[in-house]
């Protein structure tokens, strides 16, 4: 897990650049046609499938970039709490398996691939363990023993079904009086989505003894049920009984900005900071919150901070090269995406860099340095729909219109839910005089940033356009 964050957008002429989305990670897109859902439309601020219903004011998609969910970017890649889903079975397909957006259904069981190692293996023709010769109800009776062999056929083999076998025969044996049995049940149950009978074994384990892990558990049941007030009181009545608790703290924090409450969220980060003041998501969340507030001279100096405190990689100089760079520090800028690109561990990482740079090359009127670093960032990652969009608004400015038109094409179906390419491409297709496609390119922009007032200026005149014809 790594500090990631990126770079606000900026415009230039008429025409829109879009803002990176830097190795930001959503988590596992939830199962179509759930049996587990309540209500079709949830009410204002209860619900993470429409984080736009949000009353608390949370930025716009014009000053911090969002993923396909509809979230905007957090300071922190978290992919098992970002539960970003997309909305129909045909986005699903469609959404690219990288880091950048959210996760595609199909993915939901890709993280829990079996991490065998040589060392567990006795001989090169057979399994460590032979699960389907194992005796479960044995072995059931000896608690010892079970625990560890829950623990490799859950976590090592993901034979999801014979764990929950052996743990509903051990907490048999153990007159349903064992809370732990009762948690692993509940993971069990967690896995396979039987969430309401997950809730059930959770709930029953916190009677018999109250631990942070289960509330954590539980509150990861409500999140995937889409009930984060619920998650919410869950994690403040925990905060009752183990005050000071920096993982139910953050737990809130994460759900705050989930729910677009990033002010909220920001302060809750800070009460983790007073707990424990070495913990990197909130220093790298707290400082991506002031960089995008316009104040890159505090950010840089809670990204300083991670430096010291032993953070290497990529994503970290990528931060402080934007920092230094808004921060109009120009002699350390650089420096830092060179240190960045020598870091960077694969080529989205490397393409996430090079975009960077060209935002720099744009803002100190280098537009053929801009050009050729936007090229090079679709060179490391042909999916790079930002990428495609700036490169779209170059090649108008060079009076190119085919060519913009073309990559201004590619960017919407890459990524749908940026307002950019579409509104591009309205204006565009406003110039030559294809007005239905303009209109219908600016109502595409619209529903994916209602905000947007170039957009409403560009369908008002469309529409009087139409009503002169």
């Amino acid at each position: 897990i790594q500090a990631a964050w990126s770079l606000k957008t900026r415009a230039l002429t008429e025409m829109v650049y879009v803002d990176e989305i830097d190795m930001d990670e959503e988590g596992i897109a939830d199962m179509i046609l759930d049996e587990n859902a309540i209500a079709q439309v949830a009410r204002p601020g209860t619900s993470l499938k429409l984080p736009g219903t949000n009353q608390g004011g949370g930025p716009s998609p014009a000053v911090r970039p969002v993923t396909q969910s509809g979230r905007p970017i957090t300071g922190f890649v978290r992919p098992s709490t970002q539960s970003g889903r997309p909305s129909t079975m045909e986005q699903a397909i469609k959404t690219p398996r990288t880091s950048l957006t959210a996760r595609p259904v199909t993915s939901a069981s890709g993280r829990y691939g079996r991490p065998g190692t040589a060392s567990m293996i006795t001989n090169p023709d057979g399994p460590f363990i032979n699960l389907s010769r194992l005796n479960l109800a044995k072995y059931a009776q000896k608690p010892k023993l079970a625990k560890a062999l829950f623990e490799y056929i859950f976590h090592h083999e993901n034979d999801i079904k014979n764990a929950l076998d052996l743990a509903a025969l051990a907490t048999e044996h153990a007159q349903f009086k064992d809370w732990w049995w009762k948690v692993q049940i509940g993971k069990c149950y967690y896995r396979l989505g039987l969430y309401r009978e997950a809730e059930k074994q959770f709930k029953s384990a916190l009677k018999q003894q109250d631990m942070v892990d289960t509330i954590l558990y539980l509150a990861k049941v409500y999140l995937r049920l889409d009930q984060p007030v619920t998650a919410l009181n869950l994690f403040k009545q925990g905060l009752d009984r183990f005050r000071g608790e920096v993982t139910l703290i953050c737990g809130i924090a994460r759900i705050y900005e989930e729910m677009n409450n990033i002010s909220l969220a920001a302060e809750y980060y800070k009460d983790v900071l007073k707990q424990d003041n070495t913990h990197v998501e909130a220093i790298a969340c707290i400082g991506s919150n002031h960089f995008y507030s316009d104040q890159p001279e505090l950010a840089l100096r809670f990204y300083r901070r991670l430096l010291q405190m032993g953070v290497y990689n990529c994503q970290l100089f990528n931060n402080l090269g934007l920092c230094c760079f808004y921060a109009q520090q120009y002699d350390m800028t650089l420096s830092s995406f060179e240190r960045a690109l020598f870091l960077a561990e694969n080529e989205e990482e490397t393409a996430d860099v090079w975009y960077n740079l060209g935002h720099v090359a744009v803002g100190i009127g280098d537009l053929n340095l801009a050009y050729q670093c936007f090229r090079l960032t679709l060179v490391n990652n042909n999916d790079y729909a930002e990428a495609y969009n700036n490169l779209a608004v170059l090649e108008m400015r060079k009076g190119h219109t085919e060519q913009a038109r073309a990559l201004l094409q590619t960017a919407s179906a890459l990524a749908p839910h940026l307002y950019e390419p579409h509104f591009n491409f309205a204006i565009l297709s406003e110039k030559v005089g294809d007005l239905q496609r303009s209109y219908t390119a600016a109502r595409k922009a619209e529903e994916a940033f209602p905000g947007h007032v170039d957009t409403q200026q560009l369908i008002k005149q469309l529409k009087e356009h139409f009503a002169m014809l």
